[in-house]
Parts: structure tokens; sequence; C-alpha cells
């Protein structure tokens, strides 16, 4: 004799084998990975810890040049003051950079710049900060 099964256990056994074989056929399609190792991982904004740092002060040097290339409105760089990075993926992070610096005609300015930095750097946007 077999048991009663009600229907409510039926939906749930059912509905269980189902999820199991998504599962299943989701890490087989990514070669054994779960599905979202492959969507690039974004994490917070974090304030850089040391901007003084060389690296730091040279990226802020390439967006003051990089945006001079494009405006030719002459800004010239002094140092990078402050900032924000964010990890996009293991080898690529955006950049949130206060800069200061001084206009063409020499006034000095505070300018935000966002960069992104991976394979290559993109100026993503530049402009007197807020």
């Amino acid at each position: 004799n077999r048991s009663p099964e009600t229907p409510t256990m039926r939906t749930l056994a059912f509905f269980l084998a189902v999820a199991f074989v998504v599962l299943c056929s989701g890490a087989l399609s990514t070669g054994g990975q779960a599905p979202d190792a492959e969507r690039p991982f974004v994490g917070d904004w974090t304030p850089i810890r040391d901007v003084y740092e060389q690296r730091i002060q040279e990226l802020g040097r390439w967006a003051v040049a990089e945006h001079v290339k494009a405006a030719h409105d002459g800004v010239r760089f002094s140092k990078v003051t402050s900032g924000e990075e964010q990890a996009v993926t293991e080898s690529e992070t955006n950049y949130r950079l206060v800069i200061d610096g001084a206009d063409a005609a020499g006034k000095d300015a505070a300018y935000a710049a966002s960069v992104f930095e991976g394979k290559t750097r993109e100026l993503l946007a530049f402009g007197l900060a807020n």
C-alpha cells in the first residue's frame, strides 16, 4: 500500500526537482562556476587611503592632460587632494579624484575627475569641483 500524498506534497516535490535541475544546468552552462561568475563585480566607493601616493598623483596628472587635449583650456595640474575608488572587476577600477590646479589665467581651482583604469585608461568626466 502506498501512503496517500497530498497535492501540497506533490507540488513541493515538483518545485524542488525543478529548482535542482535549474541550478545544475546553470552550473554546467558556465563551466561549473556559479551563473553570476562571469558578470562584472562592482564594489562600493571607498576613500583612497593615500592620495599622495605616486600612482594616484600620476593618475590625476594624466586626467588633467587628457582633459587639456580635448578642451584646449590650459588647465594645469598641482596635486590630487582627495578621492574615492571603486573596484569594477579584479583588474579594473573607477576613480573619483579631486585635483588642485589652475586655469589658463593662473587662478587656483579645484577640479573633479572620473577615471576608469583597467588595461587602458579612460577619462569619464572632468570639470570644476563643487
